[in-house]
């Protein structure tokens, strides 16, 4: 249960704490303050091959909700250098099917990967998660498919 307290207090800062990064949010600014942030999701934390998975068989259930300008932010990132490593890799469910088909299935890095869509680039760099249906059930629900 959450309490909403009303007073004289003039800020309020929320503590989010994930594995190995701290967060510091400012409700009145609206600042983060990230400590030893390192561009790892809680999903690939312990991946540290980088894979060019081409964008054509990356399978994205969900459309996508876009901030424009981080979009081209991150386009011109892209463009101006030659050090991928300078955007994170997205990361990518690897699901082999039932009959040993491939699955490729991406969740999250929607800027990352519309950037990269946008410059008509064929790979995206990428950490491939090792998965299952069931995992993917997780987040298809119902609409899970017959891999094969």
């Amino acid at each position: 249960m959450f309490r909403l307290w009303r007073g004289t207090y003039p800020r309020v800062k929320l503590l989010v704490l994930s594995g190995r990064n701290m967060s510091t949010v400012s409700s009145q600014s609206g600042a983060v303050d990230v400590k030893n942030s390192d561009n790892r999701s809680i999903h690939s934390d312990s991946v540290e091959e980088v894979h060019n998975v081409p964008m054509s068989v990356i399978i994205r259930p969900f459309p996508s909700e876009l901030d424009e300008l981080k979009v081209q932010s991150l386009m011109n990132t892209i463009k101006e250098t030659a050090d991928l490593s300078v955007v994170p890799p997205i990361d990518v469910l690897w699901i082999k099917g039932r009959e040993g088909g491939n699955y490729y299935y991406s969740f999250g890095g929607c800027h990352r990967f519309a950037a990269y869509q946008r410059l008509n680039m064929p790979t995206i760099p990428a950490k491939l998660i090792k998965s299952n249906v069931s995992d993917l059930s997780t987040y298809l629900g119902a609409s899970t498919p017959d891999l094969r």
